[in-house]
């Protein structure tokens, strides 16, 4: 069982590092409706709430996942004021924590259609906020939510990510618990899925740290890789250079939408999801103009219901606040009819594996908090690993609970 950090720590957040972070907002109202609310939601979850007065909730019994609030004051006054980045927040704080942090989590994320009654969803759509625009994904915008990311420190993925420094969901066989010949799987089915073979010119739009690009040209592939991420581009340039291929790939610093030339496949690896989707049609667009007649897409995307992501297309919450600003994730039919309304591109195959994403997400977290010692010698302080563990229980517990998917798409170029 993984113990969470929180149990470990809880020093008040340095409000220079962490504005506001310190002192939980205040809205009594507010903090006695958002109490009510819990205590309701959490009613039949297979969880244990506990309270320091003794009180436990929920439907859980004595080997259920338990949830510690340990400063409810603060807590519900967090949730009350902003749910949707507050529940976070009390966590990287301090004012909870819990005995496994992803089982905690995925009996939230099985029900999260409910959790909050449909009369009071009118009226919290009403309050909510909505993302700010200077998160918009234009050309400076994409860059500087790119770097809030991406940019942090190569050492910190290349602490708790797998050798082949891959960073997005592995493809698992039964019984296989092999991380980086998982991730190779993944990356084989997706090339597969864009026909890259020997001598093929293939455009990947979203470097990482440059395993893709390694293994297309291993098949004998030349590869354009696409990044706006400086550090990615310099670690990924080291690594295909170490591998023998710095004369099959170049790395370029460069927006998808100022690409240029054609190809016979695109690839794009989970970078849809940082696109925005006011810009989706013009992603797609670009692809459809990359490829040559007869020529193939591979993407692998991140998704979720559709009426949950409509639902989702404005708000403001706390993983676009810490983790991936701008960021939207798409449903299937969003990318189905997104492509069929700005290509001549005609699916060709698909797969969905969202619980390999779970497991790969798992390996993630405990990998961090293993090397946290090595980790917190980079800069980082103990609220930055509370809200790392968080950010990757939380996602593991959207995977696993189904609310979250992933799904591998073929298309194929039918012509001009």
């Amino acid at each position: 069982m993984t113990t969470s950090s929180a149990d470990r720590a809880s020093a008040v957040p340095d409000d220079t590092r962490w504005p506001g972070l310190a002192t939980p907002p205040h809205s009594a109202l507010r903090a006695r409706i958002a109490a009510a609310l819990f205590r309701h939601a959490v009613r039949p979850l297979d969880v244990r709430v506990s309270f320091p007065d003794g009180t436990v909730l929920g439907a859980g019994g004595p080997g259920a996942p338990e949830m510690r609030i340990l400063r409810p004051e603060a807590f519900f006054h967090r949730l009350g004021v902003d749910a949707k980045i507050g529940f976070g927040e009390s966590y990287m704080a301090g004012d909870w924590t819990a005995s496994d942090l992803a089982e905690v989590l995925t009996p939230f994320g099985e029900r999260m259609a409910t959790l909050v009654p449909p009369v009071l969803q009118k009226f919290r759509r009403l309050a909510e906020r909505t993302q700010p625009p200077s998160e918009e994904n234009t050309l400076e915008g994409a860059r500087a939510n790119i770097h809030r990311h991406y940019d942090l420190s190569n050492d910190l993925f290349g602490a708790f990510l797998d050798e082949s420094m891959t960073y997005s969901a592995a493809l698992f066989t039964p019984g296989d618990d092999d991380l980086t010949a998982a991730q190779h799987r993944k990356i084989d089915s997706v090339l597969d899925y864009a026909g890259v073979r020997d001598g093929s010119q293939v455009l990947e739009i979203g470097t990482g740290w440059g395993e893709l690009a390694i293994r297309a040209a291993g098949r004998g592939a030349h590869v354009t890789s696409l990044t706006i991420s400086e550090e990615q581009r310099a670690l990924a340039t080291e690594r295909i250079a170490a591998a023998g291929f710095a004369d099959r790939v170049e790395v370029k610093l460069c927006d998808y939408r100022e690409s240029s030339g054609t190809y016979d496949a695109v690839v794009s690896v989970e970078m849809i999801e940082a696109v925005g989707a006011s810009y989706w049609p013009e992603f797609y667009r670009v692809i459809g103009e990359r490829l040559r007649p007869g020529g193939r897409f591979g993407l692998q995307a991140i998704t979720m219901d559709h009426d949950r992501m409509m639902a989702a297309s404005r708000a403001y919450g706390w993983v676009h606040k810490y983790i991936f600003p701008g960021g939207l994730i798409p449903s299937v039919r969003s990318i189905e009819e997104g492509v069929k309304a700005n290509t001549r591109l005609k699916l060709a195959g698909m797969r969905e594996f969202g619980q390999d994403y779970a497991r790969t997400l798992r390996w993630w977290r405990e990998r961090f908090l293993h090397r946290w010692a090595d980790i917190a010698g980079f800069g980082f302080d103990d609220v930055f690993r509370r809200m790392w563990e968080f950010y990757l229980a939380y996602s593991e517990a959207g995977f696993r609970s189904g609310y979250l998917k992933v799904h591998q798409f073929g298309y194929e170029a039918t012509g001009r």
